[in-house]
């Protein structure tokens, strides 16, 4: 093949403005859904609600910071490679100098070595809730520990066990409505307890401001502030992986190029040569690319809009209800904390905290397993051409690696600041970094033509030197602490 033919834009996206139109359009959130809600685990439910217990409104402005980067820049930068070359991103980045595939091994082997810290930070939280709501129906003779571990690992075994069976689409489907109540349940019980919004604003726009922790909050985040807020940036948005493997599904969407009839030869096409050279260069189908990245902008804002409404909200209400109390939050016990919290507002507010704690949690746990595998499963393909990597025998191997390993570190004393620390240093902080000077990378492997426009350039550098910042200064502080400094 010479030079493609970009197919013209179609559907909903085609049609003039009216009100069908905005409504096709919302319904384009998919991709992005479970982008969005897998990041909402731990991070908002716990890291983010203390971070708010602590500081208030001060550090508002670190999870906008958060949202815009990774929801909005590493997202978009990475799936529109894809969308536009129609080449998994894989297949390109495997040709960067050095050992054949080392950055997409690095991102996997940062991810997956966090991995079970990231899932016992959520899974043992909500043993400790289980035990706490289920505590007189339960035999006598067993502690309150073993207890929560017992529940902790029956939470981790079940959510590996349902995700093997689940398909990427009912999972698409299920992590919107995840979203939706999500935004819904947030939204309404920051309603309730009614925050001051005037401080909510100058805290999300105070960019740089860094507050001094009170001296009622826990020793580890006095003696530990730049660890302590790197930590609840990395949280914000999740893993590394989370933002991988969103180019993998717009191509199974069709969105851009990836939906081209020729898509098989495109491919090829793309894995023989060193450039891309096979897209037309003249102003009319250039225009028509950039018509088609539509779907793909839309996701990702949406995503971006639910990633910073979600946790601004939990903040929110740390700041406005937690801050007051001089509440500490140290230990497992945290949901159940909450919990009791809550009640002594409103009554309503306890069952919306559940609600909402329960689909954020569950839905980062149910969507990990098909992001581990689709990325490994892409990544090993592009590495090992000549091998066969079957996707469901990868699954399967992760589950059961993910279980082990989780199980290690639940039965263990690891405390939950150090467990968190650890895990948003590696797989988000650092890997994230490196995920988006890959995706900026692939940027430049482009035609010129259809590069991004030089606004989300500059967003993406900036960005770079952002998250690179975040990274040095976690690490720093990390080693600091467990050395002793």
């Amino acid at each position: 093949m010479d030079k493609v033919e970009i197919p013209p834009l179609r559907g909903v996206f085609a049609q003039p403005w009216s009100a069908r139109k905005a409504l096709g359009l919302l319904a384009v959130f998919g991709p992005a859904a479970i982008v969005a809600s897998v990041s909402i685990g731990a991070g908002e439910t716990i890291v983010v609600v203390r971070m708010g217990a602590w500081a208030g409104y001060g550090l508002l402005w670190l999870v906008l910071l958060s949202a815009l980067i990774k929801g909005v820049f590493v997202t978009y930068l990475l799936g529109r490679y894809t969308a536009v070359s129609g080449e998994p991103i894989a297949h390109r980045l495997v040709r960067l100098p050095g050992p054949r595939g080392w950055l997409p091994l690095a991102l996997v082997g940062l991810e997956l070595s966090a991995a079970p810290l990231a899932w016992v930070a959520i899974a043992k939280p909500c043993g400790d809730l289980c035990h706490f709501l289920l505590r007189d129906l339960l035999p006598g003779g067993i502690a309150e520990p073993v207890w929560e571990n017992l529940f902790s690992t029956g939470l981790i075994a079940l959510a590996l066990g349902l995700s093997l069976g689940i398909s990427f689409v009912s999972l698409e489907k299920q992590q919107v409505v995840l979203c939706l109540i999500m935004v819904t349940g947030t939204v309404i019980g920051t309603l309730i307890v009614r925050p001051d919004y005037a401080q909510a604003l100058i805290g999300s726009l105070s960019f740089g401001q860094l507050p001094d922790f009170p001296a009622w909050a826990p020793e580890d985040a006095i003696k530990h502030p730049l660890l302590t807020m790197t930590t609840t940036f990395g949280y914000v948005g999740g893993g590394v992986l989370g933002y991988v493997v969103y180019a993998s599904w717009i191509s199974m969407h069709g969105w851009g190029l990836t939906g081209h009839e020729q898509i098989g030869a495109i491919r090829q096409r793309a894995a023989a040569s060193a450039r891309i050279d096979y897209l037309p260069e003249d102003a009319e189908q250039v225009g028509r690319m950039r018509r088609l990245l539509t779907p793909l902008r839309w996701d990702t804002g949406i995503g971006a809009v639910v990633l910073f409404v979600v946790t601004a909200a939990f903040m929110m209400s740390g700041a406005a209800v937690l801050y007051p109390l001089q509440t500490r939050f140290e230990g497992w016990s945290l949901l159940t904390e909450q919990a009791h919290i809550w009640a002594a507002i409103h009554p309503l507010l306890v069952w919306i905290y559940y609600i909402c704690v329960v689909a954020a949690l569950w839905g980062t746990l149910q969507a990990l397993p098909e992001i581990y595998t689709r990325v490994i499963q892409e990544f090993f393909q592009a590495v090992w051409p000549a091998s066969s990597w079957d996707y469901r025998a990868i699954q399967r191997l992760l589950c059961l690696y993910l279980f082990l390993s989780s199980l290690i570190f639940t039965w263990s004393d690891l405390p939950f600041d150090t467990l968190v620390q650890i895990a948003s240093f590696v797989l988000a902080n650092l890997a994230i970094a490196l995920a988006l000077i890959a995706a900026l990378y692939l940027n430049f492997q482009l035609p010129p033509a259809y590069r991004t426009r030089l606004p989300m350039l500059i967003g993406g550098l900036v960005s770079a030197v952002v998250l690179g910042a975040i990274a040095g200064l976690g690490g720093w502080g990390l080693a600091a602490k467990l050395l002793g400094g």
